[in-house]
């Protein structure tokens, strides 16, 4: 059902905090023009946390705007199964295509909960659901048994696979074939999870490289390892990034510096300084001063 390079999306803010959608226009408009294959509002590079409801409609229609007809998923990172619930409902009455769901980023679940809660979310959308499985970040690891436990509701049709774990990609398909679709969710381990047959990406450090990250992607769908790699590996550094506690002001000063649109996030996060910042600006700095013409694909 998805595939291809669905890029997770940063919030745009004004200088007085409220949502900028005509930046946000814009800058889902470079996806677009770039060739992804669909969009996902309002995760944790999306500061979904920090948004009330109301804003997160609003980011998805301003995306639906966008992206015409291919794909817009909403992620829902609630606390509480109540609140996923309710957003769930509202993003189906606001025409989404889909669900990204987190358990719940606040309350470890156990295994049972875990599953209870997934399939309260999915009663509640009735839409397409991603699997968002990152046992590192929210320290919930959504396990292939209990996906096994969901396989029987056809509204679960993809896992988006951040366990760190390269091996886990593989342990899905062997267990379940093509039931579900295959995304990889950790930009630094994109080509790995791509090579052992995931169909799709997830991606972060795309908001600020949208053609390298397709190019990434189409290359290796077409079979062209070695061209693939060569762009990763020029990659590598600034997908880095995304594996970091501060992954959304990492990539929103990447944004500025490769798409020139700012970096204001929503408190209590605050745009990188000092050190750090002289260090993220450095390496994007220098990856653009080394970026390739890309091969035709």
């Amino acid at each position: 059902m998805w595939t291809g390079v669905f890029p997770a999306v940063t919030t745009k803010f004004t200088e007085d905090d409220s949502l900028d959608h005509a930046e946000m226009e814009r800058c889902f408009g470079l996806q677009m023009e770039a060739g992804c294959d669909g969009i996902i509002v309002c995760g944790s590079l999306g500061e979904g946390p920090m948004l009330s409801h109301d804003e997160k409609i609003e980011v998805l229609k301003t995306a639906q705007k966008v992206a015409g007809k291919k794909p817009v998923l909403l992620t829902v990172n609630e606390a509480g199964t109540r609140e996923a619930a309710s957003i769930a409902r509202r993003a189906a009455k606001a025409g989404a295509n889909g669900l990204m769901v987190v358990p719940s980023p606040i309350y470890h679940t156990n295994p049972q909960e875990t599953v209870a809660a997934l399939r309260a979310v999915a009663e509640a959308g009735d839409l397409p659901i991603m699997i968002y499985s990152n046992r590192l970040a929210y320290r919930v690891d959504v396990t292939v048994d209990q996906m096994e436990e969901l396989a029987s509701d056809k509204r679960f049709v993809a896992i988006k696979e951040s366990s760190d774990d390269i091996r886990r990609s593989t342990e899905i398909i062997n267990r379940f074939g093509d039931r579900y679709d295959l995304f990889t969710g950790v930009d630094n381990l994109a080509f790995e999870a791509l090579s052992v047959g995931a169909i799709g990406w997830v991606a972060g450090l795309v908001t600020a490289f949208p053609r390298e990250t397709v190019a990434i992607y189409q290359l290796m769908k077409q079979g062209r390892r070695e061209e693939a790699l060569d762009i990763y590996r020029w990659f590598r550094p600034l997908l880095d990034l995304d594996v970091s506690t501060y992954l959304v002001q990492n990539i929103k000063l990447a944004e500025v510096l490769a798409i020139d649109t700012n970096d204001r996030v929503r408190m209590p996060r605050q745009p990188l300084s000092g050190e750090r910042r002289k260090a993220v600006e450095k390496i994007v700095r220098d990856a653009l001063a080394a970026r390739q013409k890309l091969p035709q694909f």
